[in-house]
């Protein structure tokens, strides 16, 4: 989103918008863990298994990450208001250049996924004192 407004009176305008297939985990795993016998006992443990909806969260956030460097190359914006949920939020922090990270004046950790528009403009300005 983009804030065609000003600061006082924000009005945030969708640019682009992407969605992503990313079921939860239960969904996308195939089997059960694996497992494997104990050496030094006759016990069994299990390997953790791939948590396949948190690795779609960090691919979204390195391509992010990516599309965020080249429009800050390209002077797209001056400022920049991050809102994501926690956990995307954390490994976009250690992806963004710096470029990007010294544009960001704030950020909101809250997942606004299937929030309409109006109602994440409503939360962000609420985040932001505004």
């Amino acid at each position: 989103m983009v804030n065609e407004g000003d600061v006082q009176h924000p009005n945030l305008q969708v640019i682009r918008k992407e969605e992503q297939n990313n079921p939860p985990d239960r969904e996308q795993a195939a089997n059960r863990s694996g497992r494997v016998h104990q050496s030094a006992t006759h016990g069994k443990s299990a390997y953790e298994d791939t948590d396949w909806h948190q690795l779609g969260k960090e691919r979204f956030a390195q391509s992010l990450a990516k599309l965020l460097y080249q429009r800050a190359h390209e002077n797209a914006f001056s400022q920049l208001v991050i809102c994501a949920g926690p956990e995307v939020l954390s490994t976009l922090r250690d992806e963004l250049h710096m470029e990007v990270s010294d544009r960001v004046i704030a950020e909101i950790p809250k997942t606004l996924t299937n929030h309409p528009t109006e109602e994440a403009e409503q939360i962000i300005c609420s985040e932001l004192g505004k």
